[in-house]
């Protein structure tokens, strides 16, 4: 079992790594996340071009192929989510580059199938399946550090206004996973908060 690769990278593109370590060139698909996370360390250290990537091996019949994960939090999040019924590797991987592993567990233990939903490839009854197979384990396994026990939010939020709100935001052209959050973050602040003044606030923060 391969737990990590450390080597020098030697291409890089928004789906592939390929990292040289002890003469062998390695090729991992990657995600978005796990994409720039790689560029920001490269330009952290300037001409440095030494990785290190967290492994899952995906040994099939007719295949070999090597997914790399620039955290062990992601590469948990992964090997979850491929545990789900409709749920294959390029499908996970496809969630791990819509969202980063910490907005995806936040939409899974809040039961937001629609955020999920908006994920290129995941259909209601996946993201259902997501949400009642997932809830819980991704707080045992402490994947979501900032979701306490039990799966849900630290503060209760207004589901409805929340969907609102996110729905106005996004087709206003903002990405639904920031806005999500930042929306979230707006309720439990201010839980009796109406639609449109989550909205104007929410306009001040997202970025």
């Amino acid at each position: 079992m391969i737990e990590y690769i450390r080597g020098e990278l030697t291409e890089l593109t928004p789906a592939l790594a390929t990292v040289e370590a002890a003469g062998v060139g390695y090729g991992l698909c990657i995600s978005l996340n796990t994409y720039s996370a790689i560029q920001r360390l490269r330009g952290d250290n300037g001409n440095k071009r030494e990785v290190k990537l967290y492994v899952y091996e995906a040994i099939r019949e007719d295949a070999y192929v090597l997914y790399g994960f620039a955290d062990k939090k992601e590469r948990e999040m992964f090997c979850l989510l491929i545990t789900v019924s409709g749920v294959g590797t390029n499908t996970a991987r496809m969630m791990l580059s819509g969202m980063s592993t910490s907005e995806l567990c936040n939409a899974i233990s809040t039961g937001n199938a629609k955020l999920i939903q908006s994920i290129k490839g995941v259909g209601k009854m996946t993201a259902q399946r997501l949400i009642v197979d997932l809830r819980d384990k991704i707080v045992a396994l402490g994947i979501a550090d900032e979701i306490p026990a039990g799966g849900t939010m630290a503060a209760p939020v207004n589901n409805a206004v929340r969907d609102e709100a996110v729905a106005a935001l996004t087709m206003l052209g903002f990405s639904p996973a920031p806005t999500q959050k930042v929306v979230v973050q707006i309720l439990q602040q201010q839980p009796t908060l109406p639609v449109e003044q989550v909205v104007k606030l929410a306009l001040k923060q997202i970025k």
